[in-house]
């Protein structure tokens, strides 16, 4: 099988692969249903804005917390850390009654 590139050129770019995990309240939140119709809007709008994966990755059955997880893969660690970033403080500042609880990050390299 012939391969198109070089090796030394495949070995000089690595890929960085950002990944956030996200902790929320919905202190005002009354039911599953209101919880998943506030997440949707969430999840859209970062998908959309700043072309990241984003997913509920834990609490699925409580009323009131969520858990979001966030990927972004890109060739640049500072660029990977500043969307991550955005996507934090849109969630902070939306328009929604949502309080983050905790973030973690990290970055890692391929």
């Amino acid at each position: 099988m012939a391969v198109c590139c070089s090796c030394e050129v495949w070995r000089s770019r690595t890929m960085q692969v950002g990944m956030c995990k996200v902790r929320l309240h919905l202190p005002e939140n009354q039911s599953l249903k209101e919880k998943r119709r506030i997440l949707k809007s969430i999840i859209t709008r970062a998908k959309n804005s700043y072309s990241v994966s984003i997913s509920e990755v834990e609490d699925q059955d409580s009323w009131q917390l969520a858990t979001l997880g966030i990927t972004y893969a890109t060739n640049s660690k500072p660029q990977a850390n500043e969307v991550l970033s955005k996507v934090v403080e849109f969630i902070r500042s939306s328009r929604f009654e949502v309080e983050i609880i905790d973030v973690e990050m990290e970055i890692v390299s391929f």
